[in-house]
């Protein structure tokens, strides 16, 4: 993963749902939860607007937002929550993911929220190395 965008992408080894499914996996079995997968497809779909597949894993781990929401002034990191990985298919047919950089956003953050966004960070991009390499 690069360092140095806001979001970084990777080539998917696996079909949009099995991405999708091992993602989900992978961070289970971190302790992560799944809260909610959308599809932007479907959705689009219904307002008449036809797009290639597009699905965002909702995954939390209140372990990070717990210790990113106890004090007030740090609240303001919940815009970020829970994390979002998107899985989706561009013309050239292949499958990507895509993540924010928790890396860079850490870094203008308070020190409190810095270690916990880049420990959450090192699990997320754990997570992504089981479809992307």
């Amino acid at each position: 993963m690069l360092d140095n965008q806001l979001l970084l992408e990777k080539e998917s080894l696996f079909g949009i749902n099995e991405t999708v499914e091992i993602l989900i996996t992978a961070a289970t079995d971190r302790d992560w939860s799944n809260p909610a997968t959308h599809d932007l497809q479907q959705s689009l779909a219904k307002a008449g607007k036809s797009v290639r597949p597009v699905k965002v894993v909702e995954i939390c781990k209140p372990e990070f937002s717990g210790a990113m929401l106890e004090k007030s002034d740090e609240r303001i990191v919940s815009v970020m929550m829970p994390c979002r990985i998107s899985v989706y298919e561009k013309a050239d047919g292949k499958i990507y993911v895509a993540t924010m950089n928790g890396r860079l956003f850490a870094s203008g953050m308070p020190e409190s929220i810095q270690s916990v966004m880049v420990d959450a960070a090192e699990e997320l991009e754990e997570i992504v190395r089981a479809v992307a390499r």
